[in-house]
Formats: C-alpha cells, structure tokens, sequence
C-alpha cells in the first residue's frame, strides 16, 4: 500500500505539472499560467510562465476580501525594549498600502530594486511587502553588515532607493545603521536616489537634504498604493549569501513559484492551518526571515511573529517559552544554535518550569546541522517532535524534512529525513554515478528543481551554470557531501567547499581570507572553520607574516580582528588568529585547509600523500596549541 508521503513525493517527480498545478490553485492569479514547467530553456527552468500575479495582494489583501481583516496577522514583541504589538490583517494593509504609496511617490516602480538595511521590527515587515506591492525588488541586507560589504551590494543591485532603520539594538548596545548606509553609498559606484530612514527612539539618525526622507513624514502624506500585477517569472527579491566580498552571489526568487511553494510548505512540512501562531526565531536578513517570518505565514493567513531578542541574555533562558506561552505559538522554527545557548544556560530546563508550552505541537530546526545531543535534549524538555530539515538560500525552502503535514517519520537523530515532495535528492561519487546507500558522496538534486527555488543569480546567468549546473550535468549542485541510508534518509555531513557555518549563518572563509590579506604585514593566510558547541563553527585565521615585520604578534592579531569586523561585521564573529611562519600546502600550492581543521578539532590527522613539507604540521600543532586547540597526529 503506497504511503500518503510516497504519494505525494512520487507524483511531484512523475508528473510536476499535475502536482504543482494543483498547488498553484492555492493562490490567487490575475491571469493563470500558459504552462506550469517551461523547460524551454533547459537547464534553465521556469515554473508558471504567462502567469500574473501580486505577492503583496496573496499575502495581504486577499485575507482582508475575504473577511479575515480582525485577525492579528503579525505580533511584534521586543525584549530588548520591552515593546508588544498586534497588527491585524487590515492594519496590515493599511501601513502596507500607504507605504507602497509612499514610495511610488519616489519614483519607486515595477523592476527598481530596493535595498533594505533594517532590524527585526514590524516596519521591516511592511518595507518588504511594499516593495512586492508595487512590483520592486527588494534586497535585504542584515543589519549587522559593514559599510563595504553593504556597498558591494549596492553596486551589484543598483537599487533606487534604500530604506534603513535609525539602528538596530543588541542587548547590551545601539548599533547605528545610518552612518554605515552613509559611508557605503560615498564608497558605492552607483548612487541610490533615495534614502528613506525609520527613526527609532533610541537612536535618531541625521538627514541629508535632499536625498534622506523620513520614513512617518512620508508616510503622512502618502496616498495608498494599489497592487502591481507582475509576471510569475517577474524577480521578487534578490538575497546575497556566500561569495568573496569583492563578487556579491545575488540569489533571485521569482514571484510565482515562491508564492506556490511557500504556500505548499505550510500545511504540508510544517502542518499549521490559517490562523494558528507561527513563529520563526531568525532574521529577517536572511532567508529564513523571508521564507518564514514574512512570506509564507502570510500567503497561509497565519499570524507571525517578529522577535527583536536573544534566545539568552534578553533578560534570560526562558524567554523562548514566554514568547510561547504568551502568544500560543504552534510552531517554533529556529537554529540548532539558539538551542545549544538555552541548553548551555539552564541544561536541567529550570525556566521552562516557569511557563506552560502546551500551545506548541513542533519544534522545526535548520541553518546549520543539528547536532544529536542538542536535539535529543530539546525532544527531551518539550516533549514534542523535533524536526531537523535541510535547505539553503538557493532553495528557498527545504529539500528534506520529516513533512507533519502529510505524514510524520520516526525522528534519525542526525538526519533531516527524507526529500520533500518536489525534490530528487540522489548521491554521486566522483565519477558522476550513483553511490550505494549508506556510502558518503556529493549531494546533487535532479533537474528541474522545484517551484521557490533560484532560477539564476542577479546579473549573472554564467555564473549561475558554472556554480550549480556545471558539475554534474542535470542536477543542481547544493554544496554538501553526505549519504541516503537504506530507508531513504538523508544525513548532510559537511560541505564541499570552504564556507563555514557560524550561527546558522553561512560565512566564506575566502572572503574573510581577502580581508586579512589587506593588512600590510600580512603576506599569505588561510581561514579556517573551527568546531564551535555554541555558533557551530567559528572562523580561524592563520597568517604569514611578511618579511622584515619586527612588531608583536598580538597587536597584528588585534589589527586583524578589526579589520574583518570592519570590512564584513560583527557577524563573522572573527576574533581569534595565529601568526605561523609557513602554511601547509600540497606540491601544486594548495593550502591544506582541511587538515589543518581537522588539527584544530582534535582529530585523528594523517599526513596528506601530496604534501609539500611535513615538517610544517608540527609548528601549526604549537601555534594551536598556544590558543588552547589541539589535535592528535596520527
């Protein structure tokens, strides 16, 4: 007998038009697709061409039409300055509306790119939606970025306008956002028209005439935009994620498939119906915000919530389960890394005695993998199904989960079970042919990928082939090795390339390595990731020094812990590096990155057959050693 989940997964891959078709009659089209799979471009698929649609009007609107208006549809509750509201669906529209008149009054219209440098407020929300409103694409930049990676952005995007808050608030400080969207855009080649600031009380941002507008000012004397119909095919936003600073990796989402997907995923991943409390702890800088905090409890009617805080610290442990409690969310989405801090901080669950989580029925985790031990003891204390689900910023939603809303699966600590519907998830050696079950290899996913995921990147079509569609012809590349055992199961071991995942938040080590190349001193470095139990990983450098540098290793360390802050920000959490005499490297030049992590984890290391000079491990051994990591040499 053939499983609900079998079903579904077997029908999306033997027959995507019928399966996605039907999930397209989910939402609301001003003129329906011509074709549900175009694969006249092949590798270069398109999902629902010659539909028209609004995404703002699917995630707003339509809710209201249909008498749904006096439903919260956001609840923002912030901690850190002890502020709760409540936005209905029809407030929402209002603010949404006005806003998206505001910034058409701007010059702001279908295809202008909009930049959005903002923190986790209810006004974040509403610029997003009014940029899908009115048919522009907005890019969402998290608040913690630097000036120079912010204008990297700026050049690549071309945005018309801007929109920043005054600051962003951490808990022990104020982060001022304006000074840092100054400077990018004086050190930027292309020049925004427009810059549109949200002043928060406790940090007021200073104007320049002319270009700078404040957000209530304009808003006062906005007329109420309508929405823009756009082209399924049309891009709704553009998302940056890992590449060198000095070449932005621009991921498109197109408005259609999105809006399907997103749609999909709600009832049958994460099981929640309209209505319920859904709640995303992440950013909306990343694309978990966007997915899940914006997007796709809004297309489903659910209410989301909007945490502006810390899983600890803001004031402590428990307050998780008093956002819970308070706001009978459903269902709590975060990273691995927010548990690992509340276990950390109160591993016998003290606080969670405060509170009554009843209201919760499933804990969703993803951005990074999901440790056993973290895992069991969140199943532990909440006693509920905890779910790992793997996806990327390329695709926009998840490739495996254990989907709740079609049918739930034993939990594989380590695993984020099997593919989602849609998903053709396969592993390769390296001969380009399949593995045997249980045995380690690149994780591909057969072409074409399903609706919500990257068509291409931002200007750069080649780049798009050459990063995901080269490699293995007909599958889309995702970066990760790891296995499918003999009941279908994914385990995602590590990835393929050198990015790190510091938080949930997918950092290159490569653009971290050309900022401390910068540094005058500096003449050859590598950069690392070290196993973190709390971020994951974090970032370590390793420098060589030039010639003739006669200054003290600990000055030039803090130099370039600076550096890295200033040029990519505080979220790289770069603070720790070793001044070495050499690097280890293979007879062709390569640095030896990996064995070099492996040293610092603490295992078992063979020496590479193709190294150049194995007299160097032993002084990378006493350079780790000294800042307290260590490994065994075998």
């Amino acid at each position: 007998m053939t499983s609900p989940y079998q079903a579904a997964h077997e029908r999306s891959l033997n027959d995507p038009e019928g399966f996605w078709g039907d999930a397209a009659k989910e939402i609301t089209w001003t003129k329906p697709a011509t074709k549900v799979l175009d694969d006249s471009n092949a590798p270069l698929y398109r999902w629902f061409t010659g539909g028209e649609l609004n995404t703002c009007y699917n995630a707003v609107d339509r809710h209201v039409e249909a008498g749904r208006g006096a439903q919260t549809a956001v609840i923002y509750d912030s901690p850190i300055t002890g502020t709760k509201r409540t936005i209905t669906y029809a407030e929402l529209l209002d603010e949404v509306s006005r806003f998206a008149g505001a910034l058409a009054a701007k010059g702001v219209g279908k295809g202008d790119r909009v930049i959005l440098y903002m923190p986790m407020i209810p006004e974040s929300v509403v610029a997003m939606l009014a940029c899908a409103r009115l048919g522009a694409v907005h890019s969402v930049v998290f608040g913690g970025f630097a000036a120079h990676e912010l204008a990297t952005r700026i050049n690549d995007a071309k945005p018309k306008a801007i929109i920043a808050a005054s600051c962003g608030l951490e808990p022990n400080r104020t982060v001022a956002y304006k000074p840092m969207v100054d400077e990018a855009i004086r050190v930027a080649e292309h020049k925004p028209e427009t810059v549109v600031v949200y002043q928060r009380p406790q940090c007021q941002a200073e104007l320049q005439a002319g270009r700078d507008y404040d957000w209530a000012a304009l808003v006062a004397d906005a007329a109420p935009a309508a929405c823009v119909p756009v082209a399924a095919t049309d891009p709704l936003y553009i998302l940056y994620t890992s590449g060198t600073t000095g070449q932005p990796k621009g991921v498109v989402r197109d408005n259609g498939g999105h809006a399907v997907a997103l749609k999909y995923t709600m009832a049958a991943l994460y099981d929640v119906q309209p209505g319920d409390v859904f709640w995303a702890a992440s950013d909306v800088g990343w694309v978990v915000g966007h997915s899940y905090i914006v997007y796709g409890p809004l297309l489903h009617g659910c209410t989301t919530v909007v945490f502006e805080g810390k899983p600890v610290g803001t004031p402590d442990a428990g307050t998780f389960w008093r956002v819970i409690e308070e706001h009978d969310v459903k269902v709590l989405f975060t990273a691995p890394t927010a548990f690992r801090a509340i276990r950390r901080e109160d591993p016998n669950g003290e606080f969670l005695k405060k509170y009554s989580t009843k209201s919760l029925t499933a804990l969703f985790l993803a951005g990074e993998r999901s440790d056993p031990e973290t895992l069991k003891w969140a199943e532990q204390m909440l006693n509920v199904p905890v779910i790992d689900h793997w996806w990327q910023t390329e695709t926009g939603w998840a490739i495996c989960g254990n989907p709740k809303g079609i049918e739930l699966f034993p939990v594989k600590h380590g695993s984020p079970t099997k593919a989602m519907p849609g998903w053709n998830v396969q592993v390769l050696g390296e001969d380009h042919q399949p593995v045997a079950p249980t045995q380690i290899g690149a994780l591909v996913c057969k072409l074409p990928l399903p609706p919500g995921t990257l068509p291409t990147l931002w200007n750069a079509e080649q780049r798009y082939r050459d990063a995901y569609l080269t490699e293995y012809p007909g599958y889309y590349k995702t970066g990760d090795a790891g296995f499918v055992d003999d009941d279908g199961y994914v385990y995602v071991m590590t990835r393929t390339d050198d990015v790190i995942n510091v938080a949930g938040h997918r950092l290159s080590t490569g653009a971290m390595e050309e900022v401390l190349a910068q540094h005058p001193d500096v003449a050859e470095c590598a950069v690392i990731g070290v196993a973190d139990d709390l971020k994951g990983q974090t970032p370590l450098g390793f420098v060589c020094l030039k010639a003739g540098v006669d200054r003290d290793d600990a000055d030039i360390v803090k130099e370039l812990v600076k550096l890295v802050r200033d040029e990519i920000g505080p979220v790289a959490a770069f603070k720790q590096a070793v001044v070495v005499k050499r690097l280890p490297k293979t007879r062709s030049g390569k640095i030896l990155r990996g064995t070099m992590q492996k040293m610092a984890d603490n295992q078992d290391v063979k020496v590479p057959p193709t190294i150049d000079d194995p007299d160097i491990l032993p002084e990378i051994e006493d350079a780790l050693e000294a800042i307290g990591l260590g490994k065994k040499r075998g």
